[in-house]
This record gives C-alpha cells, structure tokens and sequence, in this order.
C-alpha cells in the first residue's frame, strides 16, 4: 500500500521561484504482508499510477528507489513488509505546449542536457497568468522536426526552475533518463548553485549564512516568509559572501543549499537586505541613503535601468548523466545589472555626504 506521498508544492504564482528544486515527487509504499514475490519494477508499475517501466528502471539506474533504506536494482524481489521509496521527477505538462518562436541563448546542448542563458522576463513554463510566451514554448519551437537519441521527438524536461524575473542559467533534460539522473542530485544539493545579487545595506561580515524554514506567507501567498525552525515552510540555507561594498548597497554572491520558492530573497528580506529592485519584498523603495534630492534622483533611474529585482544565476554546476563528468557553467552579468553596478561604484566612488 501507498501510506505516503510527498507531491509536488504549492502551485507556482506567475512570479514563481529563484529556485525550486521541489521538481519531483517522492513515494514511500510498503509492501502488503500477503505479498508473493515479484520484481520491483513490476510491483512499482501496479503502485504508482501513470509510471512506464522503463522510468522505473532509469529511476532505479540513478539511485532513485531505495528499499528498506539501501539502493536497489530494479530486478529486485519484493518482500512482504518491505519499505520502498521512489523519487521520481515532475512529469511534463500535460497543458499543451505550442511551439513559439522565442529567442533562446543556449549555452550548451549535447544528446542528454541543454543548458540556457534565461533572460529575464522569460517565465519558465505555462501558468496561471502565464500560459503562452514561456521558456517550454520557446523550446517547443526549438526542438520542432528534432529527434532524440532514442528515435522519439524530442521533448523538454524541466530539472529546475528560476524566476521569471531572474536572469541566468538553467538546466534542461532532453530525456526522461537524464531528468531522472539530475533529479537525484537536485535532491542530494549537489549540483553547484551560486548567484549574484545587489541588495541594501551593508554587511557587519565579509560573509555569512542565513538558515530559517521558508514557506508561504500566512497573509499574503505571493509571497515567501521565513519562519522558526519546524513552525512552517521548509528547511532552507543560503550562504552569501560580499563581492564588493557600495555603501548604501552591496554586491554579493550566494550559494544555495536549499532550493526552497524565493530562498534568496525572502532570506535577505529577513535578515533585513532585501534585493535591489524587488517590488515583492520591498527593494523597490529608498531603503538606505540621504534625503538629498540628488541622490533620490540617482536611485530612482537605477530603478528605471533594472526594473525587476537584481538578481542572476552566475554559475551552474553539475554530473553529466552519460559521461558522469563534471560540468561548469558560467554566465556573465546582464546588461541591466553591470548597468546599475557600475552606477553604484561610481557613486561610492564620488560621494561627498
């Protein structure tokens, strides 16, 4: 029997995560005690609804079930009383997806993952709000007359997401066994995650981690909170070192551990440096500085230069599912953000108050 599922979150807003590695469902059935013997790939077919053998098999390949604790090979008998538990990646959409035709920077593609420069503004995939226009559709086109490996036409596989408003680096999987493989590691933290943001303030340290369980606000749910430890949301870490001082701001990088729904700027809200520019949690106004009109002036036309929060995922990381080889992306800063960087450097520079 099913005793447990753990699905996927809360439906995305059309303002959905810098990061959101909850791109999966996990399962956990234990085997009924009058139970005859039968292949686990077999068994797991007749239990979880809507499965192909062959996703049970690559699952089982990449480390993804787990029976009473240990990896298993998907030739395995189940036993009475056996505890199983199966991590498999969201399945695509089933909202059709028709073909757009959507400037895409890809950055790298082979047989198995395709790697994407987003640019900001782009949502990722359909939504509420958002149901054409979006990165899937884009692909869509992409991948239009294309085949994959395995004969079939190709089909974009999501393995994470960032914000429609974030800029930067993004994996995709060209096939159900890669997404499987990368899932796993998603789900492990060890693919590598680092971003740049500009946010308010100025730091005491030259670097720090924010831990607080994030979930969604109590009073508004567009938007993320962080709460006590076990009171709501989910685990969530975020490591952060100072890039360079401005003042009034700072430019920082941040390493995700966690990949929890706006985990970087709901923890810079609450530690009381909310990203450059973000509207959602309160970058968007005069946070730090002088009452002079002048400088009033300067950050309102950086706002009009980067109007969406400063935020970009600079370097992705992770092992290839074919060549299980180590791969190292590394994205430069957009236009908007050096833009306004620049501007905040030089004022540092100059300034007399």
């Amino acid at each position: 029997m099913i005793d447990d599922t753990t699905l996927l979150p809360d439906a995305p807003t059309p303002e959905s995560s810098d990061e959101q590695e909850e791109l999966y469902e996990r399962h956990r059935v234990v085997v009924d005690k009058g139970q005859e013997l039968l292949r686990l790939d077999k068994y797991l077919m007749m239990h979880i609804s809507g499965v192909s053998r062959t996703k049970i098999q690559a699952a089982a390949k990449a480390d993804c079930i787990l029976v009473n604790g240990h990896t298993t090979k998907s030739n395995y008998r189940v036993k009475p009383k056996d505890i199983i538990t199966v991590l498999l990646p969201e399945p695509p959409h089933e909202t059709e997806i028709l073909p757009e035709e959507i400037p895409l920077s890809i950055v790298y593609e082979d047989d198995d993952v395709l790697v994407i420069d987003k640019q900001p503004g782009l949502v990722v995939h359909p939504g509420v709000g958002n149901y054409t226009g979006t990165l899937l559709n884009a692909l869509a086109f992409y991948f239009q007359g294309k085949k994959g490996k395995d004969g079939q036409p190709l089909t974009a596989y999501l393995c994470h997401r960032i914000d429609k408003n974030t800029s930067g680096l993004l994996l995709i999987a060209k096939n159900e066994e890669a997404q499987i493989f990368l899932a796993k590691q998603f789900f492990d933290h060890t693919i590598e995650r680092k971003y740049n943001a500009l946010v308010w303030g100025d730091f005491t340290e030259d670097s720090g981690t924010v831990t607080g369980h994030i979930g969604r606000s109590l009073r508004d749910r567009k938007v993320m909170a962080v709460y006590p430890d076990g009171e709501h949301g989910k685990h969530a870490v975020t490591h952060y070192r100072i890039i360079e001082r401005f003042g009034y701001v700072t430019w920082i990088e941040c390493v995700l551990e966690t990949g929890r729904t706006h985990q970087i700027r709901a923890h810079m809200k609450h530690i009381g440096h909310p990203l450059f520019s973000d509207e959602t949690y309160g970058g968007d106004q005069i946070l730090k500085g002088t009452t002079f009109t002048r400088y009033k002036q300067f950050v309102n036309n950086c706002f009009d230069l980067l109007p969406r929060q400063a935020l970009h995922a600079m370097i992705l990381g992770f092992e290839h599912p074919s060549t299980k080889q180590h791969m190292h992306f590394e994205s430069p800063l957009p236009a908007d953000m050096q833009s306004v960087i620049d501007r905040w450097r030089s004022y540092a520079a100059n300034r007399t108050e």
